[in-house]
């Protein structure tokens, strides 16, 4: 079972950082990653290693191996396995009646935020969309649409100061369906 997902940020999206994902599978075999796979084309990629490496260095190594091949610098967030499965099991949205899935994202930060940083975050209130934070992961629920909210990774980003790019819910549990295959 492949262990790892990267999460690219920023790829694909209106022409810019443009990767192609068989080219993108073939960096990470180049890598010497193994069951190297895939999915649509906002930089998904699910793989294993056979070396013990910490997250940070997996990211790096990762990064630089982009920037080498295309020239630009795409930060790359890393979960397990185990990750995702507790992201999927923890959505506090689903305990919620009425909910939709289909209005659901998480947005996957690379790092845990500052205390002082969450802080400033707690009282702000964008209704009717609504994020919930734990740990390196933010919980979304749009009811409307996700490209309209202001909930965005550049608004995450800004106020959290650390790196952070969204996925929507059936991407997080077919990523997670892919990894257990």
């Amino acid at each position: 079972m492949p262990g790892f997902i990267s999460i690219l940020r920023g790829i694909n999206v209106s022409g810019q950082k443009k990767i192609l994902m068989k080219d993108l599978k073939l960096l990470y075999e180049n890598l010497e990653f193994t069951e190297v796979k895939t999915y649509i084309q906002s930089g998904n990629v699910v793989f294993n290693i056979n070396q013990k490496i910490n997250e940070t260095t997996l990211c790096k190594k990762i990064e630089d191996a982009i920037f080498s091949k295309y020239a630009f610098e795409v930060p790359v967030i890393i979960r397990t396995a185990e990750e995702i499965h507790d992201i999927i099991n923890n959505n506090p949205f689903l305990k919620e009646d009425a909910i939709n899935p289909e209005k659901l994202h998480v947005t996957f930060l690379k790092e845990k935020p500052l205390t002082s940083n969450l802080k400033s975050i707690e009282p702000l209130n964008y209704l009717p969309d609504r994020f919930k934070i734990a740990g390196r992961e933010i919980f979304l629920h749009c009811p409307v649409n996700y490209g309209e909210t202001k909930l965005s990774n550049k608004f995450f980003e800004s106020k959290l100061k650390v790196s952070a790019t969204t996925r929507n819910w059936k991407t997080v549990n077919m990523l997670f369906e892919m990894m257990t295959q």
